[in-house]
């Protein structure tokens, strides 16, 4: 039997997975068609309620099927989902955008980065929002 520590990692591998699957794909369309059109603000801002309602159904989907019923769990969760997520991040920065780690740090930082932050925090969060949902079936 695995301890719940590592259940909730591997959880939070798979939800990292699925989420950042949609995001690439997201987020290649962002910044081939609606940067050009909306800028890049506007982009970013309408790409965040599609991440994060699929962050909202991987979260609930995976919470459910790992059995996560203790927050501690969830937030384990959470938190190894969004330390992936920053990795691979800072990674793809780096090999395909030419960025030195501090330019991509700064970018967080300024427009539209903290849109982008807000959102990956929520992504995080998600696993402990969804306590209490269950699906039918």
């Amino acid at each position: 039997m695995q301890s719940p520590y590592f259940t909730a990692i591997k959880a939070g591998a798979a939800y990292f997975f699925m989420v950042f699957a949609l995001g690439f794909v997201l987020g290649t369309i962002r910044v081939l068609w609606l940067v050009p059109m909306m800028g890049e603000a506007a982009a970013v801002a309408a790409e965040q309620p599609v991440i994060l309602t699929a962050s909202w159904l991987a979260a609930r989907w995976l919470v459910q099927r790992y059995d996560m019923v203790r927050a501690r769990d969830r937030l384990t969760m959470g938190a190894s989902a969004f330390a992936l997520l920053m990795i691979a991040e800072l990674l793809l920065a780096v090999s395909l955008f030419g960025q030195t780690p501090g330019q991509w740090l700064g970018g967080i930082m300024t427009m539209p980065g903290p849109i982008g932050l807000a959102g990956q925090m929520m992504f995080g969060l998600m696993p402990l929002v969804v306590r209490g949902v269950r699906l039918r079936g």
